[in-house]
């Protein structure tokens, strides 16, 4: 059975910085390709960075240059630094299996990120 367990997220000002960290376990991690996603209050969820197996990445429009994804395969877990938050930002963030690559994991209870002055 797989499961994922997201941390890091809090309350941060603008212009801050976070670091969150999901661990998958139930799983042979390093052959997947891995994403964060988050969900603003009424809006969808919303894919924002993805990892292959190797180290290579990708990023939505609205992160890119802002957040960094990265993967530890022997701790099978994926990281997600995010400087320079903005109000914006504000969410609750998961990390998945990609969803255009394989099926989707249970969802883990995410990690709540919230932005404010």
């Amino acid at each position: 059975q797989v499961q994922l367990v997201e941390s890091g997220g809090g309350l941060v000002h603008p212009g801050g910085s976070l670091t969150l960290s999901c661990v998958a376990s139930g799983v042979m991690f390093k052959f997947f390709i891995m994403a964060w996603y988050r969900q603003a209050p009424g809006q969808e969820r919303e894919s924002i960075a993805v990892i292959s197996s190797g180290g290579n990445t990708n990023y939505a429009d609205s992160v890119k240059g802002r957040f960094t994804i990265s993967r530890d395969n022997a701790k099978s877990t994926v990281y997600l630094q995010m400087n320079s938050l903005k109000p914006e930002d504000t969410a609750v963030y998961y990390c998945n299996v990609d969803h255009l690559h394989h099926n989707p994991w249970p969802w883990g209870q995410g990690t709540q990120v919230t932005v404010s002055s």
